[in-house]
């Protein structure tokens, strides 16, 4: 049977919605744990041993379009004598619409965000869940003459030019995917520095000490000094907190030493944390496995260090790091070749939807929409998630950033 294009995208949205990677989870109440109680194994999924013209759906009480009007012509001369034999019954309830899972594979690959992924069980079961509801109320709404009226007109021409939008954001998509193994192989040999792995130890020496509760205590009783005095403390509390932030530079200078004399990182690391006052464990010092995107880029020029150098001071706001190289490897072409496919198909995708929306521009009416109030950014047809690309790196504000590893 047909199915009308708002139903694709309301079964469309449903899609997008759950490839979407970041979707918070609805709250669940906060349960205890069963201790020792078994994991339950997801069912097998069975699917493929369905034969393609068997039914997988069937909604009772609804004609297939096709049959509406032969089935109204051969019921309606059994009504009246039914009526009197019979407690009523509705049309519809002789009827039933069916759905084999060839159809239903069919639509599915039409509202599946990847179509050229397979369905994952979960999402068949969603699908199946609202289908119903929709070949129902759809149908039930054509009764009542609601496909008629003007604004369904009016509806559907918007719901066309969405459908078209979300092809044409498949079809990018695929262009930008077609990606031949020679140019992978190229942007592996131009960027030999992006697939190198380092093995590092840090130590971080925080920036100030850490306030203990009787300073903390002090503070609290400021409401209490004349403005004089709360000036004068404020003059004191910054020259304390000038010297404390002076302490542990040079400490961080004369750990620096203490490294290149090749004593161990993490004696060294502890030294710092007990300097500082520091009351939480001695955070690890190894940083096995990094990638140059793993690093903040004002620490990025440690990794051009020999092995079993020892570089200098990096100072931030969040304090000082001292690094020491431990050994390089260059990652083999068919570890990294799916994420430089990645890489090379989200540049193209960018390049291709810049294109097309600089293909046109648009002009509003002030008078009656009012003054634009800022820039609005182009509508951009929603993206599916790119895995493997590397997040956005932020300089450290505290304690050493964990670096990232693969």
């Amino acid at each position: 049977m047909r199915m009308s294009s708002l139903l694709c995208v309301l079964l469309g949205t449903l899609a997008w919605g759950q490839a979407a990677p970041n979707a918070p989870a609805p709250a669940q109440p906060a349960t205890a744990p069963t201790q020792g109680a078994p994991k339950q194994a997801s069912p097998p999924d069975t699917s493929a041993s369905v034969p393609d013209d068997a039914v997988v759906i069937t909604v009772v009480g609804v004609c297939p379009a096709e049959t509406n009007g032969a089935a109204t012509k051969s019921t309606a001369a059994k009504s009246s004598t039914a009526a009197k034999s019979a407690p009523a019954r509705s049309l519809a309830a002789d009827c039933k619409t069916t759905i084999t899972k060839a159809e239903f594979e069919k639509l599915a690959k039409a509202v599946a965000p990847n179509p050229t992924a397979p369905m994952s069980p979960q999402m068949k079961r969603q699908l199946a869940g609202v289908l119903p509801r929709f070949i129902a109320f759809s149908d039930e709404a054509k009764k009542q003459g609601l496909d008629k009226k003007p604004e369904f007109a009016d509806t559907m021409k918007f719901v066309k030019m969405q459908v078209l939008t979300n092809e044409l954001q498949r079809k990018v998509q695929k262009e930008a995917g077609d990606i031949p193994d020679t140019d992978i192989q190229k942007y592996y040999k131009e960027n030999p520095q992006a697939y190198e792995q380092y093995s590092l130890e840090r130590i971080f020496v925080p920036r100030t000490k850490q306030v203990d509760n009787d300073v903390k205590a002090e503070k609290e009783d400021e409401e209490k000094l004349t403005d004089e005095q709360k000036k004068a403390k404020e003059t004191a509390d910054k020259a304390k907190d000038d010297e404390a932030e002076q302490s542990m530079t040079k400490l961080a200078e004369d750990l620096h030493a203490k490294a290149a004399s090749k004593e161990e990182f993490l004696k060294l690391q502890k030294e710092a944390y007990d300097a500082a006052g520091m009351k939480i464990e001695t955070p690890n010092v190894t940083l096995p496995n990094v990638r140059r995107t793993g690093l903040p880029p004002a620490h990025a020029a440690v990794l051009d260090l020999k092995p079993g150098d020892v570089s200098q001071v990096i100072s931030d706001s969040g304090g000082h790091y001292i690094y020491k190289m431990i050994s390089k490897t260059e990652l083999p072409l068919d570890q990294v070749k799916n994420e430089i496919h990645n890489k090379l198909q989200n540049d193209r995708m960018r390049e291709l939807m810049d294109k097309l929306n600089n293909s046109f521009k648009s002009e509003t009416n002030e008078a009656y929409f009012g003054p634009a109030t800022g820039s609005v950014p182009p509508a951009h047809m929603p993206r599916p998630p790119r895995p493997g690309m590397a997040p956005q790196q932020t300089p450290p504000s505290g304690p050493p950033p964990a670096a990232k590893q693969d």
